[in-house]
Formats: C-alpha cells, structure tokens, sequence
C-alpha cells in the first residue's frame, strides 16, 4: 500500500514532466536526498539532468531512452522504473496547492536530514563538523522556502519604486540629535550596529546609555552581557534612569531607593530581560534559544537586543582552534547579523580597539581589533574616543566608521557629553563642536553653524 508521503513524492515527479510553470518553480528547491526511495531519486536525477541540459521538461519517452543507458542501473530496476514512470498521466491540479505543498515537503526533508546530520556529528561520524555547527545546520533547515520573486522589473517595478522611497522606515530613535541625524531618525530593525573604543573608554557605558533610551520610549530589550554580572549592568541602567550616580545608589535607604524605582516605572513603560553568559562561552544559537524561551514563559519579544560585547561571543559555526581570527570574528558579526534579520531587530555590539587605536586620538575602521571582516559585515559602526582634553570637559568625541543608513561624511565626528557616574551621554552645545575640532577635520565657523542650526528631529 502507497503511503501518502510516497504518494506525494509521485506527484511531484509526474509534474515535473508534464507542468512546466511547477518545474520552472520548484526544481531549483529540490534535492537528490529528498527522495528515500532508490527508484524515485532515480527518475528525480534523470529529469533533473535532462532540464539542465536541454531548459525544457522532459517525456516519458526521453527519461525511459536515457535511464535505459544507465549502467548503475540493473534490469530489474528499470523494470520498476519503467512501471513508475509509465503510470504517470497528465492530470488537472491546483498548481498554488502543489508549490505550498512542495515546500512543506522540501522544509520536512531538510529537517529531517539536518537531524540525522546532527546524530552523526554527535556520534564522531563526521569529523568536519563539531556539535556547535549544529544549530546553524538546523536554521538552514528551517529557513526552506520558495523564493516567490523573479526579481524587480525596473520599469514595470516603478510605482513599487516610489512608494518604496516614501515609505516610512520603522526605526528605534535615539535620544541624541546627533545620532539621529547621522541614522535619518534612528536606526532600522534586521541591522548590526558597533561601537569601537578602547579598554575604559566607555562601550558599556554606551550600550546602558542606549538600552536605558530605548525602555524609555516603551521598547522591549533583551541584553546580553558576556563581561560583567547581570546586577553589574543593572547597577548602570539605575544610574542612567534614576540619574544618580552609582555610588549615591550605594547609599540610598531602601525606602528611598523604592521610592525612586516606582516614580521611574511611571516613566518608563519599556521592559529590559539582563541575561549573563559566561565569556566566550555563548554564541546566537544560545542567543536564539534564550529568545524563544522568554516568548513561551513570559511573552516577551525583544525590540532591541545587546551583546557586551562581541569579541568574547564564541561562533556557531567554528570551534575556534586553528581558525584564524579575521574569519572566526567575522563568523561571529555575520551570526549576528543573521539573527537581526531573523528576529526583525536592530542589534548592538561593541569591540576593542587594537592596541595602536587605544592610545590614539583618531580611531579608523583599520584600529579594529582581530578582524577586518567585523566592519564589512556591520550596517554602522562608529567609534568613541576620548583624550585628557575631553575627559576635563566630560566629553567623548564620536567618528563615524561606516553608515548604511546615510552619508557617513555628514557630520563624520561630533562631540557628546559624558556623565561617567551616571552612565550617561548628552548632547552638548554647538560651541563644543567648534572648541573640539581637530586640525583634520578643521571646518569653517559658519560652515558648522549653517550646518546644524535646522537640526530638528
């Protein structure tokens, strides 16, 4: 007795003969071990080969005539290919059902086969992979599916152009002008965005600084820290949204102390999930396992998430070992980037400078520690630098490194206040642009005035 999913196997086959619009659509998706069954994979390879050869479907007869110069195949086997193939008769189906249909079926396969993958791996039978390419195996598994686009008509495509350009780009604003202006109103989901500074500079302090913005305007955050305790990192977004320092925290009455939580919460409408991971130890693949916990066990779904920081995240992919660092940190950004994508969010790293950059007053994309890869994986990236001058007028200068979402030569570095007890960032006036100019980037008075003067968001 024909199971159904024999069954189904058995029309994909037929249609592939005899519908060209299902071929054209669906064979790209298909593969050789999808197909189980010996006599199937085999007309499954044959029709396969004829298409890519000849970009047509194929007969009845044409697949008989080249099965029957096969030589791995015996006769016996033929006779049951043969039998197979002549019971195919051209029939009236919903051709939207049988494409939905053979992407279930493709995702199963994939499933299926990324699972018995895994087995192996655990069972020391593939020695290329370790158990940690495990989750990636599966997410390929599960990201199965027809790609329903033949691409964008440029001229058919027009009016979808001009709405595209009008549409407004749902984006997390930041609460400073400049960060703003230099993002076009803040920065989009599905991004990877990073801060470079160097030890002590402040790439935690930036990333409480935002994560405390964006509770604040009522947006979920899941943070990430890798470094520091979760109450460590809490401790700053106290700091940040009571605006008292750590140390006065310290030494608030606990009256007093709840007093302050509760007018807060009447402000912040926002939730913030703090999650430690020991360094080095934890990679997206536990990041995604975290994510999907907290949707089942408290229906919370991160707007933003926070990893502090990435060069002490581990790959999903590699192992480490010999693998030079400019590929296994670029596997981590690209890891990353992927899971902004999949969860539909902007996320937020940081990373060290090289040791040249730290003692720098001019940090570039080539002062990025270990890897290159990192900033050509990013959406936007930019640096914080500080000097003495700057830390006597509690100051930090921002460079822009990389920005996909505007010109990154508007506005290439800008100054921000800094409260370093308080964890957090300011804007300043516009004179301190003026006063903290560079003699590289030394602009006209005027020029810097004109320039900013309509700043509104």
């Amino acid at each position: 007795m024909i199971t159904s999913n024999e069954k189904l196997e058995l029309t994909i086959l037929c249609n592939l003969i005899y519908n060209e619009e299902y071929i054209r659509k669906v064979l790209p998706f298909l593969k050789e071990d999808y197909f189980a069954d010996f006599n199937e994979r085999t007309i499954f390879l044959a029709i396969k080969y004829f298409v890519e050869k000849y970009n047509k479907p194929p007969t009845k007869e044409s697949v008989l005539i080249d099965l029957e110069k096969e030589r791995n195949i015996n006769e016996e086997q033929y006779g049951t290919i043969r039998d197979i193939i002549n019971g195919f008769k051209k029939s009236e189906v919903d051709l939207d059902w049988l494409k939905d249909t053979t992407e279930k079926f493709c995702k199963d396969k994939a499933i299926h086969n990324a699972i018995l993958s895994g087995i192996h791996i655990l069972d020391s039978k593939d020695k290329n992979k370790t158990p940690d390419s495990i989750p990636e195996l599966l997410r390929e598994a599960l990201a199965v599916s027809f790609d329903t686009t033949i691409g964008h008509d440029y001229i058919a495509d027009s009016e979808k152009r001009f709405d595209y350009y009008h549409k407004k780009e749902d984006k997390i604003q930041f609460d400073l002008d400049y960060f703003n202006r230099i993002t076009k109103g803040g920065v989009p989901k599905k991004t990877l965005n990073i801060c470079l500074a160097g030890v002590g500079v402040g790439k935690s302090l930036v990333m409480c600084h935002f994560a405390s913005s964006f509770i604040s305007q009522g947006k979920s955050v899941l943070y990430i820290t890798l470094e520091m305790a979760e109450e460590r990192i809490a401790e700053r977004i106290d700091a940040n949204l009571l605006n008292m320092s750590m140390d006065d925290i310290h030494d608030l009455p606990k009256k007093m102390y709840d007093n302050k939580i509760n007018e807060m919460m009447k402000k912040v409408s926002g939730q913030l999930i703090i999650k430690e991971y020991p360094t080095a130890s934890a990679h997206t693949g536990h990041f995604r396992a975290l994510i999907n916990e907290l949707a089942l066990k408290k229906s919370f779904k991160p707007d933003a998430l926070f990893v502090d920081y990435l060069n002490i995240c581990s790959s999903a992919r590699f192992s480490g070992g010999n693998i030079s660092s400019y590929f296994y940190i670029k596997a981590i950004a690209e890891e990353l980037r992927g899971l902004a994508v999949e969860c539909n969010m902007p996320i937020f790293s940081a990373t060290q400078t090289t040791r040249t950059g730290f003692v720098s007053t001019d940090i570039g994309l080539e002062d990025t520690s270990e890897s290159f890869g990192l900033p050509a994986t990013a959406d936007f990236m930019f640096a914080i630098i500080s000097s003495e001058q700057l830390e006597a007028l509690n100051q930090i200068r921002v460079k822009q490194l990389k920005n996909r979402y505007n010109d990154p030569t508007m506005n290439r570095s800008f100054i921000l206040g800094i409260d370093r007890g308080k964890m957090k960032l300011y804007d300043v006036e516009q004179k301190a642009q003026l006063i903290n100019t560079t003699e590289k980037d030394e602009v006209d008075e005027k020029e810097v005035y004109s320039k900013f003067t309509d700043f509104k968001i």
